[in-house]
């Protein structure tokens, strides 16, 4: 996957490439001896560089800041640009898989040491070409590294990343002594030139560390710049850490700081105990996987001598001073950050006190969302296992425009992805055992979905139960049978920010995202339809799913035919489908009702109400009543999950008719006729299934295999 490679060489690029035909005349030319093929690395270098002296003189170059960047990450580098849409024979993305254990720090030290080999001249720009496919109009990520300064951080994620940015990142040599306030303003002159050459198109800054302070220092000076940072463990609690006291000291004693590299290693090998977790959740054997740590351990001395390189005596005193002008500097201008932020926080930090920064931050900064990592350390980039991409998906931070389209800006997962979420979510569909049943051309019910049609777009409407508790084993089934995505149309608290104290944790909605979820509107659905997607919607939404005691299998539906005619504008087939088995999972004992008598509740249920958007404000009728609340559910001996979906309604070449609004809320009530039909065929069939009990499923699988499918009644 990895791109025709172009060369880092400093010391000539500070000459050679300093206007932009050069630049393009030595990115094409075969014939420079400097570009032969045993010197060529996996880097494209910016002309855009500043010394301290220079750096508030120099005036942004009038083109693009880096020439041969334009050649070195076009399609004839990084592959052709992808476009937004899927191929019909998968909904999922490309999987890139993860390097872990030694590999992943050999991998950062040897990206390191190219960066600094022949090393020389002020802070520039590189851009990695082990891209992939792009899509269409990928943002500019920016990576501001933390002290290492190499810009190599973000090493273990080029692959995953490079399909979606055009990534740069900032390197600052060995020995340049920049300024903090100089590199801000290097940051400042970049954004501003791409702002202007793309002016609809978001700028992402990745900031770790030290590179978090230059990231919120970057965003407070240019609050009109459309900017999204993503910040790991950022520097503005420097003044907290345990290396602050010990600064004046190593100023006296400057070969202290040989302790130092130990220290670091250590902080860049990240807890022991979470490598373990992450091999042993591979499968390996116990012995293999203690001989693969045992490697580790003996593989990371071997690396002191090149970051005894990267951050010798001098450069390691300069940077520990940087971020203490970082931490002043930044503190300073929180309060003018308006940038969209997303923080990512390690729980064992030993550097900084990540975990409280993180909760200041969180309250200082006016748009942002935070996310914990509890058993990560101070490198984040470079943990077993994390992968920023999943994480930018699950918190809908992807956009290539002014404002986030849930549904053109959406980036289906991985299989790796979508393996993770299953099998985090493995144990309730086991339980739940769900009984898929679909109507065929003829009327004949099956069991399965061969029913179900493959061509999009196609609208499924159905009966949302208790909790919503139907969905999750509904996703997987469609993805595991049909090799189908469902998109959701949600509530929207599932894509905002809860305050201190709410439930659910930050992260919780992560996954419904990840999957394809997006915000009930009219104009998310007319999206979905015209991009001819498989799309499930429940018109009953919360009234339903947060139901009363005995409304168990009640519909609540608005009287307006809201899906119908939009369904007829892109010829959607209708699926009607019923869903049961709540009952024998739980009783509703303490409802809405209850909770309003008790002033407690009632308030919190008018607080969470007003701060999240309402649906169907202006309905009447039952449908309009969605304050939000959480049932009190008394559990039960668990049974089993049916699903019934109904034969497929064509609205293709019924536009026309279908305007009449006499006709759609015809249309309207057949299909919640057909959904409630679903639902009585699934009650009382489900009587006569023998496998109803969870214990005559596992004595079932204990005596013919876990793996095999479970009966139900007869068809």
């Amino acid at each position: 996957m990895a791109a025709s490679a172009a060369c880092l060489f400093p010391s000539v690029f500070s000459s050679a490439l300093r206007r932009r035909s050069e630049a393009s005349a030595a990115a094409g030319s075969d014939q420079n001896p400097r570009l032969s093929s045993s010197s060529t690395r996996r880097f494209a270098v910016s002309t855009e560089q500043v010394s301290s002296s220079a750096a508030t003189a120099a005036p942004f170059p009038p083109s693009r800041p880096v020439s041969f960047l334009e050649n070195g990450r076009s399609d004839e580098k990084c592959g052709e640009k992808a476009s937004g849409d899927q191929s019909s024979s998968t909904p999922f993305m490309e999987d890139v898989e993860l390097e872990s254990g030694r590999e992943r720090l050999r991998r950062f030290f040897d990206e390191a040491k190219d960066l600094t080999r022949a090393d020389g001249g002020p802070p520039r720009w590189f851009s990695p070409l082990e891209c992939g496919s792009r899509l269409e109009k990928s943002p500019l990520l920016l990576y501001l590294p933390g002290i290492d300064g190499t810009g190599a951080g973000l090493t273990l994620q080029y692959k995953q990343l490079g399909k979606m940015f055009d990534i740069w990142c900032l390197h600052i040599p060995v020995m340049d002594r920049t300024s903090f306030l100089d590199l801000v303003k290097l940051v400042e002159r970049t954004i501003k030139a791409e702002a202007y050459r793309s002016p609809d198109r978001p700028i992402y800054l990745v900031g770790e560390s030290l590179g978090g302070c230059l990231a919120l220092a970057v965003a407070a000076r240019n609050p009109d710049i459309d900017l999204l940072l993503i910040l790991a463990n950022p520097a503005t609690s420097f003044d907290k850490s345990q290396i602050q006291p010990l600064l004046p000291l190593l100023e006296l004693m400057p070969q202290q700081l040989q302790l130092s590299y130990p220290f670091i290693l250590s902080l860049m090998a990240g807890d022991p105990s979470r490598t373990f977790k992450a091999s042993t959740a591979k499968g390996l054997p116990p012995q293999q996987t203690v001989g693969e740590l045992s490697k580790d351990f003996l593989a990371i001395p071997s690396y002191k001598s090149v970051l005894a390189d990267i951050l010798p005596k001098g450069t390691l005193l300069w940077k520990l001073q940087m971020f203490k002008s970082a931490w002043a500097y930044t503190n300073s201008r929180i309060h003018a950050v308006k940038a969209q932020t997303l923080l990512l926080i390690s729980g064992k930090d030993k550097l900084l006190p990540s975990q409280a920064e993180g909760a200041r931050l969180d309250d200082a900064l006016q748009r942002s969302d935070l996310r914990k990592f509890d058993d990560s350390g101070h490198f984040l980039f470079l943990e077993d296992g994390f992968d920023l991409v999943t994480i930018i998906k699950g918190v809908s931070f992807y956009r290539r425009g002014k404002g986030l389209d849930y549904v053109s800006d959406y980036v289906p997962p991985t299989p790796a992805e979508y393996k993770k979420h299953y099998e985090s979510n493995r144990w309730f569909d086991e339980i739940t055992a769900p009984v898929m049943l679909s109507t065929l051309e003829d009327g004949r019910i099956v069991r399965g979905l061969d029913g179900i049609p493959s061509e999009g777009p196609v609208l499924y409407v159905g009966y949302h139960m208790l909790l919503g508790l139907e969905v999750v084993p509904l996703v997987v089934r469609f993805v595991s049978q049909k090799n189908i995505l469902l998109r959701g149309i949600a509530h929207p608290m599932i894509f905002q920010k809860y305050g201190k104290g709410q439930t659910p944790e930050p992260g919780f909605y992560d996954t419904f995202r990840m999957m394809g979820a997006v915000p009930v509107s009219g104009t998310n659905l007319f999206k979905l339809l015209s991009s001819k997607s498989h799309v499930l919607l429940y018109p009953g939404g919360m009234r339903e799913a947060l139901h009363r005691k005995g409304e168990e299998y009640k519909l609540f539906w608005p009287e307006q035919s809201e899906f119908i005619r939009m369904a007829a504008r892109f010829g959607a087939k209708i699926v009607p489908f019923g869903t049961v088995g709540e009952d024998d999972f739980g009783e509703v004992f303490f409802d809405y009702d209850d909770q309003m008598k008790i002033p407690y509740f009632r308030d919190q249920i008018r607080q969470m109400t007003e701060e999240f958007a309402k649906v169907r404000a202006n309905s009447t009728g039952e449908v309009a009543n969605q304050d939000v609340h959480l049932p009190w559910i008394l559990p039960k001996i668990p049974g089993r999950f049916y699903y019934c979906f109904g034969k497929p309604i064509e609205t293709a070449g019924r536009k026309q008719e279908l305007r009449d609004r006499e006709k759609s809320h015809e249309l309207y009530l057949q299909v919640k006729s057909e959904v409630e039909r679903c639902m009585a065929y699934l009650r009382e069939k489900r009587e006569s299934d023998p496998y109803r009990s969870i214990f005559s499923r596992l004595m079932y699988q204990a005596t013919r295999g876990s793996t095999s499918e479970i009966p139900t009644f007869k068809l």
